[in-house]
């Protein structure tokens, strides 16, 4: 597959499988690609603007416009930046004026009131503007060598691929960003492997290395009592069902089944937007005190996922982590440690969604050094993440809020690499 032109492929010849069968794919076949599509919002009413606070996170800076919210969060660089018309009126109203009247992110599309400008605390607003949307299209081979391309579902930022038809196999996506000027070479997925490739376990397993405790009750009907411990990531309830969904849940769900036996007990302890060290600042008394809420509940096991460590360099990780696996060795308890998921690219030092297999970030290097230093078992989510492209996936596209919170699918994705460590 290649480009040839600004939203068009070129795809073959070839062979490919396609229901088991080798199918030749004779010659190129031309794909035209559908450009992002841009959507217009007219008269989106605000019944009262809060004051812009340019200081602020930028998805928090003031009122969120509706198209390109998230979930909690706003998608970066979907607004067409100068299509913002703020008025006090539907239709022809007459514009307010930016940075007079209002300030606005013109790239997170958050706008609020300004001091001195012409709205009051209760000043009703009507806006019109655009934005675009993303779409995830899927080239496809069918039985008899026939090439195509099927167009995705847009959304403003979780876009999944299409449903293929049988008889027929995905053999690329083609990753359209909204307001995306032209297709490159970063927006091309071919698929390379249809699931992570999941190596041979060790023997003896991890699992019967670093938690052999957890193991034995798994194998018997004594209760074992699991502590999720984490950041909002693992507070999870914005995914959808999250009683099922969490991947607290999805591994706990999946440990009965692998072990039908088992009696276990979740405790979920996490707070969004903090960190190791949050939790250690936190006074007696407070439910999110680590001694009270991690320490005395003496848990068996406790599985951290802190995304929100990211700070951490490999000397901090030692520091930080070493002090708690002293901790939980002092009652008693095994711990599972997890690499944190993907998040915004820009936020990771990645320039692509694709060839990424390798996580950047110092704060992963130092979980991997201190795990196997120091005999922890070690669920490696980030090697699962960062194979995506691999599978034909953009990272970004499993973050329901844009930035840092995964779906579903992203929350399997820590239980397969928890799951990978148990016999």
């Amino acid at each position: 597959m290649a480009l040839a032109g600004d939203f068009a492929l070129r795809a073959g010849p070839g062979e490919v499988e396609v229901d088991g069968k080798l199918v030749r794919v004779p010659k190129a076949a031309a794909l035209p690609v559908a450009p992002p599509e841009v959507v217009t919002v007219t008269d989106e009413a605000h019944d009262r603007l809060p004051f812009f606070n340019d200081k602020a996170a930028p998805w928090t800076k003031g009122a969120k416009l509706r198209g390109v919210t998230t979930q909690e969060t706003t998608a970066a660089d979907m607004l067409v930046p100068d299509s913002v018309r703020v008025t006090l009126a539907k239709g022809d109203g007459q514009a307010l004026a930016p940075d007079e009247d209002y300030g606005i992110d013109r790239r997170w599309g958050t706008f609020g009131r300004l001091e001195g400008g012409a709205l009051g605390e209760a000043t009703p607003v009507f806006v019109d503007y655009q934005y675009g949307v993303c779409r995830i299209d899927s080239v496809v081979v069918d039985a008899a060598g026939k090439v195509s391309l099927i167009a995705g579902k847009s959304h403003v930022n979780v876009p999944w691929p299409p449903e293929v038809p049988a008889g027929q196999t995905r053999v690329a996506n083609v990753w359209v960003p909204g307001r995306l000027p032209k297709l490159t070479e970063a927006n091309l997925f071919p698929i390379l492997d249809d699931a992570y490739p999941e190596p041979p376990q060790p023997q003896p397993t991890p699992a019967e290395r670093f938690v052999p405790k957890a193991l034995a009750k798994l194998r018997s009907s004594a209760k074992l009592t699991i502590l999720a411990w984490g950041d909002s990531v693992t507070v999870g309830t914005f995914v959808p069902n999250w009683q099922q969904n969490r991947w607290q849940e999805q591994f706990v769900t999946r440990l009965k089944e692998r072990f039908p036996q088992a009696n276990i007990e979740l405790v979920t302890v996490a707070r969004g937007g903090r960190n190791i060290q949050s939790f250690l600042n936190e006074p007696p008394g407070s439910q999110y005190n680590y001694k009270e809420q991690v320490l005395d509940r003496k848990p068996d096991l406790i599985v951290s996922e802190f995304v929100n460590d990211a700070y951490l360099d490999p000397a901090g990780v030692e520091r930080m982590y070493g002090q708690r696996l002293t901790d939980f060795a002092g009652i008693g308890a095994e711990w599972i440690i997890q690499t944190p998921h993907y998040v915004r690219p820009d936020w990771m030092g990645l320039t692509s969604e694709r060839d990424c297999d390798d996580d950047p970030r110092p704060y992963v290097k130092g979980l991997r050094e201190f795990a196997a230093k120091h005999k922890v078992a070690l669920a490696d989510a980030s090697l699962r993440w960062g194979h995506l492209w691999r599978q034909g996936i953009p990272c970004t596209t499993l973050l329901l809020n844009a930035i840092n919170h995964p779906d579903r699918r992203g929350m399997k994705l820590f239980a397969d690499a928890l799951m990978a460590l148990f016999p």
